[in-house]
């Protein structure tokens, strides 16, 4: 007798697809208006050191630029306003 089982191989197996999930509203919630990382986790529900680890790797990837340094609006503390607005990003300056 053939004992078939639809577990998973690894115990991880399939688990990446609620972060894909996550990362997609992180980069529309950046891409929507230029927010600082603390509202972007209030506004989507989604944990800060998540939303801190896809800004890290969006950064080495090129997808986000820093728009600009400003006061919180939740915290009121210094924070980096970022965008993944393609019409947004500053060009760096050449000095040469």
């Amino acid at each position: 007798m053939i004992k078939t089982l639809n577990t998973p191989i690894h115990k991880r197996h399939g688990e990446d697809k609620h972060f894909e999930g996550q990362m997609k509203q992180v980069f529309t919630a950046f891409k929507h208006k230029p927010s600082t990382m603390l509202m972007v986790s209030i506004e989507t529900g989604i944990l800060r050191a998540n939303i801190c680890r896809y800004v890290a790797e969006w950064q080495k990837q090129g997808r986000i630029h820093l728009f600009q340094q400003g006061l919180c609006k939740v915290s009121k503390h210094r924070a980096g306003y970022y965008t993944t607005d393609t019409n947004l990003f500053t060009q760096p300056l050449l000095l040469f």
